[in-house]
C-alpha cells in the first residue's frame, strides 16, 4: 500500500509502505476511505515534535471500513463503517478509568502518526479498537464525519469545557483555523453573550463570522482594546488559544479579565513567556491539555441530527494520491484559503467544496 511518510524535518513523501497487520488481539485494521491533515502534522514536518521518528506514516484522523480484527475485539466487526479517533485508549490504566484517554499509560494516548504509523495511508492498524474506533451514524458523510476524529473533540474538551464557558460569557477565540472555528461552534452550545474571533487572515475571520462569531478583529488591530470596550474594561471571561505560537498565547493573557480563564489548545513548538509579574494578582486560570475524546460519541450524534453545522469547514478535497499537493495547499492556507482539507480514494481533481 501507499502512505505519507515523514523522513525528517522538511522531508516527506507519498510512497510504498508495508501493509498493516494484526499484531495484538485487540487490534483492528481499517481501510481508510477519508483522511484529513491536521496542524499538528505541519508541526511534525517542521521538527517541532521530535518524538516522531523518520519512517513514520503520519496522520491521526480517518473514516473507513473495518477489514479485520483481532480475536479480543468485541464492539466492531469487518464491514463496519467507523471513525478512527486521534486518541487510542487501553481502557484499563488509571487515566483511562478517569476518561483521560489522552494520558493513557497502557500503550495508548496520541500514538497514531506519532509513535506508530498513522492514518494517512490506504490502510491503518488501530490498537485497542474497542475504545479507539467509533461506529458512525448513517446520516453522516465521510467528509463531515472525519472532522470528529480530532478538531471537534479538541475544540470542545480542551477549549470550551476546560475554559468553563458559561451562559452570558464573553468568549474570545484567538486563531480562526479549523480548531478555532470548531471552538466557536461548540462554545455556542453554552449561550455566551458574545464570541469574538481574532486572526491575521481576513478569509478566516469571514468564516468565523459565518460560523457564529459575533465580532471579528484582525490580530494587528488592537483586539485587546476592542474586547475591553465590549466588556466595560474588564476583558473576556474565557479566552481560547488556538494557534500555538508565543505571540498568540501572550495576547490571550492580555485579553482575559481578572478571574477569567485561558484555555490553551494550540500546539507550541517554542517556549512562551508567562508574564506572572502581571498575572499573579489577577486570579487567572490557565489550562492546557491533549484531547481525551470522551465527547466524541455525543458530538457525532449531534452532528448526525443537524445540531452542529460542520460542512462549511471543509474547503478542499483531493484524492489520496495527491497527498503532497494537499499538504502544500493546507500549509499555505493564507494563499489557498484552506480551512480543512479532506482526502479520499479515487482520482478526482482537487478544488473547493
Amino acid at each position: 500500500m501507499k502512505g505519507f511518510v515523514f523522513h525528517g524535518p522538511g522531508q516527506s513523501a507519498w510512497e510504498q509502505v508495508p501493509d498493516p497487520r494484526i499484531d495484538e488481539p485487540t487490534d483492528a485494521v481499517v481501510r481508510v476511505d477519508a483522511v484529513t491533515i491536521c496542524g499538528t502534522d505541519l508541526h511534525i514536518l517542521k521538527g517541532d515534535v521530535p518524538e516522531v521518528r523518520p519512517g513514520t506514516v503520519l496522520g491521526h484522523e480517518a473514516v473507513g471500513e473495518i477489514v479485520t480484527t483481532g480475536g479480543d475485539v468485541r464492539t466492531v466487526r469487518p464491514g463496519d463503517r467507523v471513525l478512527v479517533s486521534c486518541i487510542t485508549a487501553c481502557g484499563r490504566c488509571r487515566f483511562c478509568r478517569d476518561r483521560a484517554y489522552g494520558q493513557c499509560r497502557g500503550g495508548g494516548g496520541w500514538i497514531l502518526g506519532h509513535r506508530i504509523d498513522g492514518t494517512q495511508a490506504e490502510y491503518v492498524r488501530v490498537p485497542y479498537a474497542d475504545l479507539s474506533v467509533h461506529p458512525l451514524p448513517g446520516g453522516l458523510t465521510d467528509q463531515d464525519a472525519v472532522l470528529f476524529a480530532d478538531i471537534f473533540p479538541t475544540a470542545y474538551e480542551v477549549g470550551v469545557v476546560s475554559g468553563d464557558v458559561r451562559p452570558g460569557d464573553t468568549v474570545a477565540v484567538v486563531g480562526a483555523g479549523p480548531v478555532g472555528l470548531a471552538s466557536i461552534l461548540t462554545a455556542r452550545l453554552y449561550s455566551p453573550e458574545r464570541v469574538v474571533a481574532v486572526d491575521l487572515s481576513a478569509a478566516r475571520l469571514d468564516a468565523a463570522r459565518r460560523l457564529g462569531a459575533d465580532v471579528v478583529v484582525q490580530a494587528g488591530d488592537a483586539p485587546e482594546e476592542l474586547v475591553a470596550d465590549l466588556t466595560d474594561g474588564l476583558g473576556a471571561d474565557v479566552v481560547i488559544e488556538a494557534v500555538g505560537v508565543p505571540e498568540s498565547f501572550e495576547m490571550c493573557t492580555r485579553l482575559v479579565r481578572p478571574g477569567g480563564r485561558v484555555a490553551n489548545v494550540g500546539v507550541h513548538g517554542r517556549p512562551v513567556t508567562l508574564h506572572l509579574e502581571d498575572l499573579w494578582i489577577k486570579n487567572v486560570t490557565i489550562t492546557t491539555g491533549l484531547v481525551d475524546t470522551w465527547s466524541t460519541p455525543t458530538l457525532l450524534r449531534m452532528a448526525a441530527s443537524g445540531g452542529l453545522p460542520v460542512g462549511s469547514l471543509v474547503t478542499h478535497t483531493f484524492p489520496s494520491a495527491r497527498m503532497e499537493e494537499a499538504y502544500e495547499v493546507f500549509a499555505h492556507a493564507a494563499d489557498s484559503g484552506a480551512l480543512k482539507v479532506v482526502l479520499s480514494g479515487g482520482q478526482g481533481a482537487a478544488g473547493e467544496v
